[in-house]
């Protein structure tokens, strides 16, 4: 049987991020991955030039049109931009009976820059995280959702807790690959009950671009294959670490995370040679 995942994100030209990099994992995973896209970007490795939102009734119907036909095992949705498409997103997750959502709270860069407006924020805080079986925030986005600051692992854990009982949600992931020292790369699981701290090797490198849409969209692709929610959450911290170890450095900027470094692996087949006339 093939499990599907459905992305419902925003496009990147570059490829680094967004649906290319969602479905590029659910690939990586042997998960049929459907998308619906929310808006188009003008980005490459140094930035973003342009933006343009798709239209709400769109997002809407691309969203009806694969769950209505396929079999949507898990779901997961990245940048929402405004709060007309949120609105739709939340109203299609809970009149379609969409299970498993995963929501990346796409609000700031890793580098701090506000994404979306406060009316945009605030629908997704109301109408979608509490729809949801987990939340990603990085942290920036968890010093906006929970109203506190954010510097330390412990700052973090107090601004997931916060989160959880803002959202009453299942889960809450706090990121810390922004934090410093030796607070770096370690994220906080937060589920109502326990605290655990997550973390892995550090991978030197400036290419990486597309980390949290990477990790959300390994956990969408766990959940879809039957895994519980702590070990999706774990494998796919890992799938990220492999990622950025094999990450890619091209452009002048961040490059993307090389999310096929199994593939990097193998032998590369040998091309036959071509045939004389």
């Amino acid at each position: 049987m093939t499990q599907t995942a459905l992305t419902i994100a925003g496009s990147d030209s570059s490829g680094g991020a967004g649906i290319q990099a969602d479905l590029r994992t659910f690939a990586m995973y042997c998960v049929h991955g459907a998308s619906a896209l929310t808006c188009v970007t003008a980005q490459n490795t140094v930035g973003v030039t342009q933006v343009e939102a798709i239209k709400a009734a769109m997002v809407t119907a691309q969203i009806e049109a694969v769950a209505t036909d396929l079999k949507v095992d898990a779901v997961k949705t990245g940048m929402l931009l405004n709060r007309d498409i949120i609105t739709a997103v939340a109203q299609q997750v809970e009149r379609l009976n969409l299970q498993q959502l995963v929501v990346d709270p796409v609000m700031v860069s890793r580098a701090g820059a506000q994404l979306i407006d406060d009316s945009a924020i605030a629908s997704l805080q109301d109408l979608l995280i509490p729809q949801a079986v987990i939340v990603t925030p990085n942290r920036y986005e968890a010093e906006i959702l929970s109203g506190l600051t954010v510097n330390t692992l412990d700052e973090l854990k107090e601004a997931a807790i916060a989160i959880y009982e803002r959202s009453k949600i299942n889960v809450v992931l706090a990121k810390g690959g922004g934090l410093s020292g030796s607070d770096r790369g370690k994220d906080i699981w937060y589920d109502g009950q326990e605290i655990k701290t997550l973390s892995t090797k550090i991978i030197e490198t400036n290419n990486t671009h597309g980390t949290g849409c990477t990790l959300s969209a390994a956990i969408c692709a766990n959940l879809a294959l039957g895994q519980d929610l702590w070990s999706a959450v774990v494998d796919a911290k890992h799938f990220v670490t492999n990622a950025l170890e094999c990450s890619l450095d091209i452009g002048a900027g961040s490059g993307p995370v090389g999310h096929f470094f199994p593939l990097t692996k193998l032998k590369p087949i040998p091309r036959h040679p071509s045939r004389s006339s």
